[in-house]
């Protein structure tokens, strides 16, 4: 079966207005899994960290700049046509306005609103790690 090693991004920002945590997720534009929910990432290039992957593939899909902090988990998920590790990496956003380039559309999504999407098989593996800094 095929492999695909990926880093996804777990930007989370407290909004300034509520004074909640919350979570970026994209909604996917094209492929497969088109108008899936995701966290936002990519495919390491050879030679990459998770977190130097990270940092590329949010400034070239949303042109913005992301600090790695720290690696919440890695997701290892079958789908039909590959088996997917995915990094995922919790990030802080250092600048720019998370413009979608690639994604049809994106939300910040709170503890309590996070499953109010439809997100891909395996980035629901990650979700109970995500609510736990999202509190």
């Amino acid at each position: 079966m095929k492999q695909i090693t990926v880093s996804g991004a777990v930007i989370v920002r407290e909004n300034p207005e509520t004074h909640k945590k919350e979570v970026f997720a994209t909604q996917r534009g094209y492929g497969d899994y088109k108008d899936g929910w995701e966290i936002p990432g990519g495919k390491l290039e050879p030679g990459e960290t998770p977190e130097q992957c990270i940092v590329r593939e949010i400034s070239e899909e949303l042109a913005s700049e992301v600090k790695a902090e720290s690696v919440l988990g890695v997701v290892e998920y079958d789908y039909p046509a590959f088996h997917l590790t995915m990094h995922c990496i919790l990030c802080t956003l250092v600048s720019g306005k998370l413009t979608l380039l690639e994604h049809e559309a994106a939300r910040w999504l709170t503890k309590e609103t996070l499953h109010s999407v439809d997100w891909l098989p395996a980035d629901l593996l990650i979700l109970d790690e995500i609510e736990k800094v999202l509190e």
